[in-house]
C-alpha cells in the first residue's frame, strides 16, 4: 500500500494499492494522457475519468478492477489535479521497480 499526497498543503492523503497500480497498467490509463507540455490540471483528470468511465460502460461485468480503481482513487473526493500528478509519479516509480522484476520472472517460466 502506498500513500500519496492529494493537496499542496499536505493535509490530504490517499492510499493506493499494488492492485490499483496494476489496473492502471492493464488498461494503459496514463498512456497519451498528458499533453506535450507535461502539465497535469483538472482537464487531464477529467479526461482520465471519462476514459475510465467509457471502459467500464463497454463491459461493466468484466471490469471490476477498474470499478474499484474509480471508486477508491479516480473519483475519490480528495482526488484533484495535484493528487493525479502524485499518482502519475508513483506509477512511474512503481513501473520502473516492477520492470526490473519482470524479466527475472519470465526467465524462470
Amino acid at each position: 500500500m502506498y500513500e500519496i499526497q492529494t493537496n499542496a498543503k499536505g493535509t490530504r492523503q490517499m492510499s493506493v494499492s499494488d492492485t490499483q497500480l496494476e489496473t492502471i497498467k492493464k488498461y494503459a490509463l496514463f498512456e497519451h494522457l498528458v499533453d506535450s507540455n507535461g502539465i497535469i490540471d483538472e482537464m487531464v483528470l477529467e479526461k482520465l475519468r471519462l476514459n475510465a468511465r467509457s471502459l467500464i460502460e463497454a463491459c461493466p461485468e468484466e471490469r471490476k478492477d477498474l470499478v474499484d480503481l474509480c471508486q477508491n482513487v479516480l473519483f475519490h473526493d480528495n482526488m484533484k489535479a495535484f493528487g493525479l500528478s502524485r499518482l502519475v509519479q508513483l506509477y512511474a516509480t512503481w513501473t520502473a521497480q516492477h520492470a526490473d522484476q519482470e524479466p527475472a520472472n519470465t526467465a524462470t517460466e
